[in-house]
C-alpha cells in the first residue's frame, strides 16, 4: 500500500490533471445515477417482501378496487345549504370515472332507505316474540280500561301504549343505527355547520404522480361548484391528500437537512482551518465522496426511505474525518518546511493506515444493520458502507490533487499560516489535565466506567423502547387548518370505522366461522386488554330466520295499526313508529338483493361481493400505543378455521407492527454485530495486545457512556434512533484509533493528543454538526436520532483525548518520553 501511495502521491505531484480528470468523470457518471433517485415513504417497502403480511398486502391490493380516500369538507351556517352543495358535488365528482374516482358519498341515505324498513329483522327472534306479547297485553289493558274492567290488580302491568315505542325502538334500533350519528342520512355533524363528502380512489396512498392529478380534479370540480355556494368554505383532508402533503414535506425536509448538515460541515473545516484552500480540497472532495455514494445507491438499490434519507448529512460528516486526518498531516508538514512533494508524499504514508481502519470500522457498523429484517436499515448499512469507503477514496485520489492544483496558484507559506491560533487551542484543556493531575483522571476514569456500566445494566433492565408511537411521528405540519380538517372529518365519520384492518377471505363460508373465532379471541381476554372492538361482514347487513321475523312483524305492525286508528298509540309516538315497521313490499332477502351502496365497502374488483371483513379497533385505544398496537394486529394476524384453514390479516398496521418487532427483535444481534467488528478491525490495526486493548477499552467506555446518559436523560429507543448504538462504535473508535496512532509512532500520549487531537476534534465536531443537521428535522425520531448520535460522538470523543492518554501515561510511568509535548 505505502509502494501504491508514493506512486500515486508523484502523480498527483507531477501531473494532477490525471487523476482529476478521473474524478470528473466518475463524478459526472455517478452523479447523474444519484439525480435518478427517488424518495419512498410507504413502510411496507421497508419489509422483506416474502414477510406474510407483505405478501398478504400485496394480494389485498390486487383485488380491492380503491385503497385511499379525499373528504371534501364543507363548513357553513346553513345545514340545507351545506346538503345542496354536497348534493350537487357528488354529482359533478361521479363523473370523474376511475381510476380516480370509484365511489362518492355524502352520507348513508340509499343505505337507509333499505335498512330502515327492514330494521326488526335484526332484532333477536325472542325479542321480538316477547314484543309481540306486550303489545298485545297493551291491547288488552286499553280495551279493559277503556271498558271500566281493568280494576288496577296487576302487580307489573303490561307498558302503555306511550311507552310503547320506547321499547320498540330499543330492540328494532342498534346503536350503530343511532338517529344521531348522522342526521337525516348525511355525513354531517350534530349542530349541523359541516358535511363531508367521502370520495373513494382506485388508487394507493403512495401513487403520487397519479394522486396528484386525482387530487387536483377533486379540487377543480369542487371549486366551480363553490361558485353556486360562496358562503360555504371548503377544505381537504384524507389520505390522498395529506399524503402528498406529507411527501413533499418529507422531501423538503430531507433536503433541508442534508443542505444545512453539509453547509455547518464545511463552515466549521474554514474556521478551523482558517485557509481556502482547505474549504476547497475538503469542499470539493466531500462532494465527489457523497456523488459517488448516492449514484452507488441509485445502482444498486434505486431509492431512498425515511430511514435512509438522512444519510446526506451523516455521510457528510463522517466522509470527511479522513480529509481532516489527511489535510491536518499535510499542513503540519508544510509548516514544519517540508515541500509541497514530500508533504504529500507524507500525508499518504502516514495516514491512509488510520484513517483506512477508521473507514473500514465505520463501515463494519453501517454493515451490521444489514442483518435486519428491516429492509430500512439494510438499506441504511449498504449506503453508509459505502459512503465511508468512497468517501475514503475520494480523499487520498482528489484532496491532493486539489491541493497541488491550488499550490500552483497560492503558494503556501509557512509565516502565513494560521495553523496553531486560536483554533488549535481545542487540545489545550486536555493536555493540561493529562499533564499535570494524570493520576486523577485515570481514577476519574475508572469512576466513570463503574458508574456508566451500572447506569447501563439499569437502562437495560427497565425496558428501553418507546412505546409511544406519537413521539416517533412528525411534528404538525405548519398548515394547522389541514389538521382541524382532518379532526372534523374524523369527528363526522367516526374515527374507529376509518381505522379498521382488512381481512380478505377465498369463500363466503369462511366468513361465519372466521368471525367466531376472532370473538372468541376477543371475549376471552381481560376486559381492559380487548384486542378489537367488532367486526364487520356484508352478512352483518343479512338477519337470520327472516321468514319467521318477518311474519311476526307484519302481525305486530298490523296491531299497532289498529291500535292506533283506534286512539290508542298518540299521534307523537305513532309518527316514530310508522318510519320502523315493515311495509307489505317488505320481503326476506339475500345478499345479492342488498343495493349497491351497501356492499360497495365489501366489494372487490372483479365485483365480487362479500370476501372482506373489517376488524374495527378497540374504542378508546390508538394504534399510536404500540403495547395496542402488537396486540390488536396479533389477534387477527392467523387464524385457523375449524376446517383446519388458515386465514391471514394485514393492512397498514400490521405492516407498521411487523417492522417495529423486527427493529426489536433486531437491535441486541445488530449492536453486538458492530461491536465485533469494530474490536476485530482494532485488532487488525493494532496488532500489540496492549495498544489494541486500550483502543478496544476506550470504545467500550464511550458506548457506556451514551447508554449512561440516555438512562439519565430518560431517552428510550426506537425503530430510526437505535442506529445511533451501532454506528457509535464504528465512528466513535475513529478518534482512539487516531490517537494510539500517533502513539504508536514514537510520541508519547501528551505529544499524540496535543498534535493528532486537533485534528481528531475536528473530526468530531464535523460529525457531531451532520447529526445536529437532524434536529431540525420535522420528525421526532429523526431528531432523537441526532441527539443520541451527537452524545455518542462526545462520550467516545472525551473517552479518546482524555481516558485513553491517561491509561498510556499509567502504563508508560517512568519512562521519559511519556509527558513530552
Amino acid at each position: 500500500m505505502d509502494r501504491f501511495l508514493v506512486r500515486l502521491a508523484d502523480l498527483q505531484v507531477k501531473r494532477p490533471l490525471i487523476p482529476l480528470f478521473i474524478c470528473a468523470i466518475l463524478t459526472a457518471v455517478m452523479g447523474f445515477f444519484a439525480s435518478k433517485l427517488v424518495l419512498k415513504t410507504q413502510f411496507d417497502q421497508m419489509l422483506p417482501q416474502s414477510e406474510p403480511s407483505v405478501v398478504e398486502l400485496h394480494r389485498l391490493l390486487s383485488r380491492v378496487p380503491g385503497s385511499s380516500n379525499a373528504f371534501v369538507v364543507l363548513e357553513g351556517e346553513d345545514t340545507e345549504q351545506l346538503r345542496r352543495f354536497g348534493d350537487a358535488l357528488v354529482l359533478q365528482l361521479r363523473g370523474i370515472g376511475l381510476p380516480w374516482v370509484s365511489d362518492v358519498q355524502d352520507g348513508i341515505q340509499p343505505v337507509r332507505r333499505f335498512l330502515m324498513p327492514r330494521l326488526g329483522l335484526f332484532a333477536e327472534l325472542p325479542q321480538l316474540k316477547q314484543l309481540n306479547a306486550d303489545v298485545d297485553a297493551s291491547w288488552k289493558r286499553a280495551v279493559m280500561h277503556g271498558t271500566g274492567l281493568d280494576l288496577g290488580l296487576d302487580d307489573q302491568p303490561p307498558p302503555s301504549f306511550e311507552g310503547l315505542r320506547a321499547r320498540f325502538m330499543q330492540t328494532l334500533v342498534r346503536p350503530q343505527e343511532s338517529e344521531n350519528r348522522y342526521p337525516d342520512g348525511y355525513f354531517q355533524s350534530a349542530n349541523g355547520k359541516a358535511l363531508t363528502v367521502v370520495v373513494r380512489s382506485a388508487l394507493i396512498a403512495g401513487d403520487l404522480q397519479r394522486g396528484r392529478e386525482a387530487a387536483n380534479r377533486i379540487q377543480t370540480l369542487t371549486r366551480s361548484v363553490q361558485k353556486d355556494f360562496p358562503q360555504v368554505h371548503v377544505g381537504y383532508a384524507g389520505d390522498l391528500v395529506t399524503s402528498l402533503e406529507e411527501y413533499g414535506a418529507v422531501k423538503a425536509d430531507l433536503v433541508s437537512v442534508g443542505l444545512r448538515g453539509v453547509a455547518m460541515v464545511l463552515a466549521i473545516i474554514f474556521l478551523f482551518f482558517m485557509r481556502v484552500r482547505a474549504l476547497f480540497a475538503l469542499g470539493f472532495t466531500i462532494l465527489v465522496g457523497l456523488s459517488w455514494t448516492f449514484g452507488f445507491t441509485q445502482l444498486t438499490i434505486g431509492h431512498l426511505n425515511v430511514a435512509t434519507g438522512f444519510l446526506i448529512s451523516i455521510v457528510a460528516g463522517n466522509g470527511i474525518n479522513a480529509g481532516i486526518i489527511y489535510l491536518g498531516r499535510y499542513l503540519e508538514e508544510r509548516r514544519g518546511g517540508q515541500t509541497l512533494a514530500q508533504a504529500i508524499d507524507i500525508a499518504h504514508r502516514k495516514t491512509w493506515l488510520p484513517t483506512l481502519s477508521a473507514a473500514l470500522a465505520a463501515a463494519a457498523a453501517y454493515a451490521s444493520l444489514g442483518i435486519t429484517g428491516f429492509l430500512g436499515f439494510k438499506h441504511f448499512a449498504v449506503i453508509g458502507s459505502a459512503g465511508m469507503l468512497l468517501c475514503w477514496a475520494a480523499t487520498y485520489l482528489l484532496a491532493p490533487t486539489l491541493l497541488v492544483i491550488y499550490e500552483k496558484f497560492r503558494p503556501f507559506h509557512p509565516s502565513a499560516s494560521r495553523w496553531g491560533g486560536w483554533h488549535a487551542q481545542y487540545s489545550a484543556p486536555f493536555v493540561y489535565l493529562l499533564k499535570n493531575w494524570p493520576r486523577a483522571v485515570f481514577v476519574l476514569s475508572i469512576g466513570v466506567a463503574v458508574a456508566s456500566l451500572g447506569l447501563t445494566v439499569s437502562y437495560l433492565k427497565r425496558d428501553p423502547m418507546e412505546y409511544d408511537l406519537r413521539r416517533t411521528q412528525s411534528s404538525p405540519l405548519k398548515n394547522s387548518d389541514q389538521h382541524r380538517i382532518s379532526d372534523l372529518a374524523t369527528e363526522i365519520l367516526g374515527a374507529n370505522i376509518d381505522g379498521a384492518m382488512v381481512i380478505l377471505v377465498d369463500r363466503l363460508d369462511q366468513i361465519l366461522p372466521l368471525k367466531k373465532e376472532l370473538e372468541i379471541r376477543r371475549d376471552a381476554a381481560p376486559l381492559r386488554y380487548k384486542p378489537f372492538e367488532t367486526i364487520h361482514t356484508v352478512l352483518d347487513f343479512v338477519p337470520s330466520e327472516q321468514t319467521e321475523k318477518l311474519s311476526l312483524l307484519k302481525t305486530i305492525s298490523a296491531k299497532l295499526l289498529k291500535a292506533h286508528r283506534r286512539g290508542a298509540v298518540p299521534a307523537k309516538d305513532w309518527e316514530g313508529l310508522a318510519s320502523l315497521l315493515p311495509g307489505p313490499e317488505v320481503k326476506t332477502y339475500g345478499l345479492e338483493d342488498l343495493p349497491p351502496e351497501v356492499t360497495q365497502p365489501f366489494s372487490e374488483k372483479d365485483g365480487t361481493r362479500g370476501k372482506l371483513v373489517f376488524i374495527e379497533p378497540t374504542a378508546g385505544e390508538s394504534d399510536s400505543d404500540l403495547h395496542y398496537l402488537l396486540r390488536w394486529t396479533d389477534s387477527f394476524r392467523q387464524t385457523r378455521l375449524p376446517s383446519g384453514e388458515i386465514i391471514h390479516g394485514s393492512g397498514r398496521a400490521m405492516i407498521f407492527a411487523d417492522m417495529l418487532n423486527g427493529v426489536v427483535r433486531d437491535i441486541p444481534p445488530a449492536v453486538s454485530l458492530s461491536l465485533g467488528m469494530t474490536l476485530l478491525a482494532i485488532g487488525l490495526t493494532f496488532r500489540r495486545g496492549r495498544l489494541s486493548l486500550a483502543v478496544a477499552a476506550s470504545l467500550v467506555l464511550g458506548a457506556l457512556g451514551l447508554v449512561a446518559l440516555m438512562r439519565l436523560l430518560d431517552i428510550h429507543l426506537n425503530f430510526i434512533n437505535f442506529v445511533a448504538l451501532p454506528i457509535t462504535f464504528g465512528i466513535g473508535v475513529d478518534y482512539a484509533v487516531n490517537i494510539a496512532q500517533r502513539y504508536s509512532t514514537g510520541d508519547g500520549p501528551l505529544k499524540a493528543v496535543r498534535h493528532t487531537g486537533e485534528a481528531v476534534m475536528l473530526c468530531s465536531l464535523t460529525t457531531s454538526l451532520s447529526y445536529l443537521a437532524l434536529l431540525g428535522s420535522i420528525n421526532q425520531a429523526v431528531r432523537s436520532l441526532g441527539t443520541l448520535a451527537v452524545i455518542g460522538e462526545i462520550c467516545c470523543l472525551v473517552s479518546a483525548v482524555l481516558f485513553l492518554p491517561a491509561w498510556l501515561l499509567r502504563w508508560d510511568a517512568g519512562h521519559p518520553g511519556a509527558v513530552k509535548l
